[in-house]
Order: C-alpha cells, then structure tokens, then sequence
C-alpha cells in the first residue's frame, strides 16, 4: 500500500463543507452503523488538521437545554476561542456571528441545524460570537474550546439585535438568561481587529 492509499481512509472519515462566512465551515463525520447502533470519530487531532483545524482544544463543555432556550450571542475579547460544535441528542440551531473588523463578512451571520441524527459539526474560529436555540424538546450540545473560559473577559452580543436580524425560526418568545437579555448592540459590540 502506498502513502495515498493509506492516507485516503483518513480524508475520507470527514467531509468539509464551506458555509457563507470565511473560516467557518460544516464538519460531516462518516458514520458506521448496523443494527447495533453506531459508531463515529467525532475527534482525531490529525483528521482535523487535513480539514484546517490546527488548533490545540483545552476544554470540553457539555450543555443541557429545553425547547426554545436561547443562549447567547458569545464571545471572549480576551482569550479568544474557537468552538467546535455538535449535537449528541436532539436539535439546534447553531449560530456564528463575525465580528473581525478586516473580514469581509464582518457583521453578517451563519446559522447551521446540529442534530444527534446528523451527526454534523460547526467549526467557528477565533474572533465569532456564537449562540443557538433548541428546536427540540431538549437538546444535549457538546463543544471543544480552544481556550479556557474567562468570565472577566466574556461578552454577549444581543441575540436580538435589530441591524442582524438573526432568523431564530422562533416558535414564540424564547427562554434567555437575564445575562443575555442584557446583551450588547452590535454597533456597540467590542470586535477583533
């Protein structure tokens, strides 16, 4: 076997697939199932990198949330951290906001629907806001965060704000924290360089 075939199984374990906004980008892991259940690589370190993602993961978060929680839009001014999101069990609706001045997507917003079923996940580097909402009765979110979290330098961009017009696909008022009801304006939003 030569190198190309020994590295073809390894590409082939992932699918890139490129969204609206610069850097940010749909992972598609390639699932082995049967009548057991199932089975999927939802990390490899090396499998990452042929994707882009060269980035060294210090933590992992797991959150639980009802139907119709929203939580977010967040990010950290200082310590930075680029999140690799999915689902374990039920659904989102995953959502990335630019905020690096030299990009030409600043302001403009991405969102993905993460699934258990689906299995898919969404890569947001450095310098994005992220939040999402729960379009299932509950939903299980896991993400990998490639710096600690620091709540003295966390912010939270108004999920609501009026100049994005973020599409929630609202089924009425959602559940959000009192910390993100307090949510910054986007024009008034600290942002990357």
């Amino acid at each position: 076997m030569d190198a190309v075939q020994a590295i073809r199984p390894v590409m082939d374990a992932l699918k890139r697939i490129p969204t609206s906004l610069p850097g940010v980008f749909v992972l598609e892991p390639r699932v082995f199932g049967d009548e057991r259940g199932f089975f999927f690589e939802s990390y490899n370190q090396r499998i990452m990198a042929d994707v882009g993602i060269v980035e060294r993961f210090v933590q992992d978060n797991h959150s639980c949330s009802s139907r119709n929680v929203l939580r977010g839009l967040h990010y950290q001014v200082r310590h930075p951290q680029g999140k690799l999101v999915r689902v374990a069990e039920g659904e989102i609706l995953d959502v990335a906001v630019d905020l690096r001045r030299s990009s030409p997507s600043f302001g403009h917003w991405e969102a993905v629907r993460l699934t258990g079923e689906n299995k898919r996940m969404l890569w947001i580097p450095m310098g994005f806001a992220h939040g999402f909402r729960v379009l299932s009765e509950k939903a299980h979110v896991l993400y990998k965060a490639t710096d600690f979290y620091a709540p003295e330098h966390e912010r939270t961009l108004a999920w609501n704000d009026p100049h994005l017009k973020i599409n929630w696909e609202l089924e009425g008022e959602p559940i959000v924290s009192a910390k993100d009801q307090r949510g910054a304006a986007f024009r008034d939003a600290e942002s990357f360089e």
